[in-house]
């Protein structure tokens, strides 16, 4: 069974690995962006900002973004918002990574980054009704308890304060379109790249409504075709190079995934969801 602290520790292993191909980006980018042509920093800017405008954040508002990572997408947010931030996660030597980042940017007043406790997502230390949005990149399809994440972040927002995030998740496609059949692909993927389960977007859209959220956005970014965003033909052997910490792991993890997206079953989701005044 995959739980929080095995995700913690492969992170761990994970930070100098996804540093040396991906930068400070761990998340798709902009469909769209990447089909004019943009590189997969730009797109993954374009797409940070797309969810920025879904949340409505002001410039002085205040925003959690859950499982940062090195705090690539936080700080930009920050950047171009003039909004001030606390990224969160539960792996403490990427966070400082972040830390190290944000006080070379000169943000360190505006954006802090918290390390959680591996279940501290069921008990953020935050007071009710702390922030005016949360966003999430990629960093939900590790958390086993997600229904419990989703009540937390909407605990946290503001009434009127929105989520914005995208995410991993699973689909039928093409002759794929039992559990089964779509398991064939996707188990491979929560094994290597620890995953406990990828949702759906009606599951995600779902969990959202249960906790309260009242949601607005909801779509498979790649719907009817593979996904193949953020993957380019260039860094595929950078993958299967990789000579670091875990190096198996990681080039298994990458054929799995690639895989997975040939078969069509793995996608990326974007939801935005409100928290509405109680009636």
């Amino acid at each position: 069974m995959i739980d929080e602290g095995k995700v913690r520790e492969f992170y761990d292993a994970a930070l100098h690995c996804y540093q040396s191909i991906m930068g400070d980006r761990w998340h798709h980018g902009d469909p769209e962006a990447e089909a004019r042509g943009l590189s997969i920093l730009e797109a993954c800017a374009i797409l940070e900002e797309k969810v920025l405008d879904h949340t409505g954040l002001q410039r002085d508002g205040r925003a959690l973004d859950f499982g940062c990572g090195i705090g690539g997408p936080t700080l930009h947010m920050a950047a171009v918002s003039g909004a001030s931030f606390v990224g969160v996660s539960n792996n403490n030597p990427s966070l400082e990574v972040a830390r190290q980042r944000a006080a070379k940017l000169g943000l360190a007043e505006r954006v802090t980054f918290l390390t959680l406790d591996d279940t501290g997502y069921k008990n953020l230390p935050f007071e009710s009704g702390t922030f005016d949005a949360v966003t999430f990149y990629e960093s939900v399809c590790h958390i086993p308890d997600k229904a419990a994440l989703f009540r937390e972040l909407a605990r946290v927002l503001k009434v009127g304060g929105r989520l914005g995030g995208t995410d991993w998740i699973q689909r039928p496609f093409g002759p794929h379109q039992t559990e089964a059949q779509i398991m064939q692909f996707m188990r491979p993927v929560n094994e290597y790249i620890y995953i406990p389960w990828h949702g759906t977007v009606g599951q995600y859209r779902e969990m959202m409504e249960a906790a309260g959220l009242r949601v607005t956005v909801a779509q498979d970014l790649f719907e009817g075709k593979k996904c193949w965003g953020s993957t380019p033909d260039t860094e595929r052997p950078q993958w299967l190079g990789y000579e670091g910490p875990q190096a198996e792991l990681f080039r298994l993890g990458k054929q799995a995934l690639d895989a997975a997206r040939e078969a069509g079953v793995f996608s990326v989701g974007m939801w935005v969801a409100e928290k509405p005044a109680r009636s």
